[in-house]
């Protein structure tokens, strides 16, 4: 089994995921190869907190040129997770 650690790589700091916190909503780049179970336990394991709903979304690199050399940024995966009413917040993005 992996750690929770590894499943959650960073979060994810931008204007819209910060309008988002105040629906309770919480940005992450995750594990390509975890599915939305993992993922709600590495989350909840971590920061203590419930989840209640978990969105995920596969990211393709961007495109990009360097002269005529052509190359892609890796892809990645993204995942909303949803906290509960009753649950605390993520102290993490408390300050930003």
């Amino acid at each position: 089994m992996k750690s929770p650690y590894d499943i959650i790589r960073k979060p994810i700091v931008s204007e819209q995921s910060m309008d988002e916190m105040a629906d309770r909503k919480y940005t992450f780049v995750v594990d390509k190869r975890a599915n939305k179970s993992e993922i709600k336990k590495a989350i909840e394991q971590i920061f203590d907190v419930s989840v209640e709903k978990v969105n995920t979304m596969n990211m393709n690199g961007k495109l990009k040129r360097m002269g005529r050399n052509i190359g892609r940024r890796p892809s990645w995966k993204k995942a909303i997770i949803k906290l509960t009413d009753d649950s605390k917040t993520i102290e993490f993005f408390e300050g930003m």
